[in-house]
């Protein structure tokens, strides 16, 4: 199935509060799906729709040729799905919840018992497999969740918010299972609102207050912002903070140390303009253009969606 998510205008209403508003996407087999978004975005929303949690109040999805609507029992035997809270069992072993798990995904007890060995020596998880869940440390436990949640090879593979509350280390080793997991097939679905995780990502989709502003890779979506990036040295950070944000060309303008990062819009030379409002006061000491990245263009998106009236 080189399509196995395809989503229609799927809407979501909680009484008054609309989560999720006309999201339309498709996925590709062996994708690596971002859904970048703050908190509230209604990331979580959309995804728990897609595996069958979640009813949607209007619109389509078909999950692996499953319509989430009236087949939702079919989407979640044939999905794995890891949750942003940890939701294994802390009294059983290792080797205990996954031989649960495997049992759940409906796997026999032959396959079972060579599947759990397989991936508990796949996984470093071999000389932890006695040991009680509940006393792992935060990446051991996030280790464990992620083979738990495809110990029975599903096609596809939702992770909403994977790494939150995990160490730098952990993340980095996590995002390496992940493409692994994916460059033998697998699509992957992972909602995030870190920034430099979203970079890692084959495509992104870029959502705010239920509704997806942008979709593509990451640095097409970045270039579609026309955005340029600056750091400006400058005697007196909170002076030139307050000189440039005012500019109708500024997008952002923060303070780090004695720089500012200055971010502009419509292709505005960041460095002149740093020098035409900064000259005659607060000085630039020295200015470097850099690249704009993820955060940058997800940003500049929100700036714009913010000063949409019909966004407010």
């Amino acid at each position: 199935m080189e399509t196995p998510v395809v989503v229609e205008h799927l809407s979501r209403r909680f009484g008054e509060l609309v989560a999720v508003r006309d999201v339309s996407f498709e996925v590709r087999r062996g994708e690596i799906f971002g859904m970048l978004g703050p908190n509230g975005a209604g990331k979580s929303t959309t995804l728990r729709i897609l595996c069958g949690i979640l009813d949607p109040s209007g619109g389509s999805a078909r999950v692996v040729g499953f319509d989430v609507n009236t087949e939702p029992e079919r989407v979640k035997q044939s999905i794995g799905y890891m949750t942003q809270r940890f939701s294994l069992y802390e009294d059983l072993t290792v080797e205990e919840n996954l031989r649960f798990y495997a049992g759940i995904y409906g796997l026999s007890r032959r396959v079972r018992h060579a599947r759990v060995a397989e991936e508990l020596a796949r996984s470093g998880l071999a000389d932890r497999r006695k040991q009680l869940t509940g006393t792992l440390s935060g990446g051991w436990k996030q280790r464990l969740a992620l083979v738990c949640a495809t110990i029975h090879r599903p096609p596809l593979l939702f992770l909403d918010e994977p790494t939150a509350g995990v160490d730098p280390v952990s993340r980095r080793e996590f995002w390496g299972r992940i493409h692994r997991i994916a460059s033998e097939g697998t699509t992957v679905i992972v909602t995030t609102h870190y920034m430099d995780e979203a970079e890692r990502c084959h495509r992104l989709a870029f959502m705010f207050r239920g509704t997806i502003l942008d979709i593509g890779t990451p640095d097409a979506v970045v270039e579609r912002r026309e955005l340029r990036v600056a750091w400006v040295e400058t005697p007196n950070a909170a002076a030139a903070v307050d000189a440039l944000r005012e500019h109708p060309a500024v997008d952002e303008v923060a303070p780090f140390g004695d720089r500012v990062r200055l971010t502009t819009r419509g292709g505005m030379n960041p460095i002149t303009l740093a020098h035409d409002l900064l000259g005659e006061g607060p000085g630039v000491s020295d200015a470097r253009e850099v690249t704009p990245n993820v955060e940058d263009a997800f940003v500049a998106m929100v700036h714009e969606e913010r000063g949409n009236p019909e966004g407010a």
